[in-house]
């Protein structure tokens, strides 16, 4: 039986930790969280906030995903999408799924992201 979602791992190229550190600790205002020591030797980096893990694993032959995405629920996404557009983050609203304010935006190396939050 399933019981919640552990962590959602996104892909992303050789030596692009330190990009992927100010987006999502900066930008998303993330945590970074350490990695096993065994697994740290393969680069990547993990980050937490709250019960939300995501971990960046990298990928010699990277591809972004531009159509698979995590979804982040948000408390104040007007505000939380003005926070990643002062900071440079690509935010594009989308209205079309009832019940819910969304945006997707994209990390430095091109991933996908969509963050909604419920209206109701």
């Amino acid at each position: 039986m399933l019981t919640a979602v552990d962590h959602v791992q996104l892909a992303a190229p050789p030596g692009s930790e330190g990009d992927l550190r100010a987006y999502y600790a900066g930008v998303l205002g993330m945590t970074e969280i350490p990695k096993p020591p065994l697994l740290a030797a393969r680069g990547g980096c993990w980050f937490q906030a709250g019960s939300v893990q995501l971990h960046l694993g990298i990928e010699e032959d990277f591809r972004p995903a531009r159509k698979a995405h995590p979804g982040l629920r948000v408390r104040g996404i007007e505000a939380y999408a003005a926070r990643l557009a002062e900071r440079g983050a690509p935010v594009t609203w989308d209205d079309h799924l009832p019940g819910h304010r969304r945006f997707y935006s994209e990390d430095p190396v091109g991933n996908r992201l969509e963050f909604l939050e419920p209206t109701g």
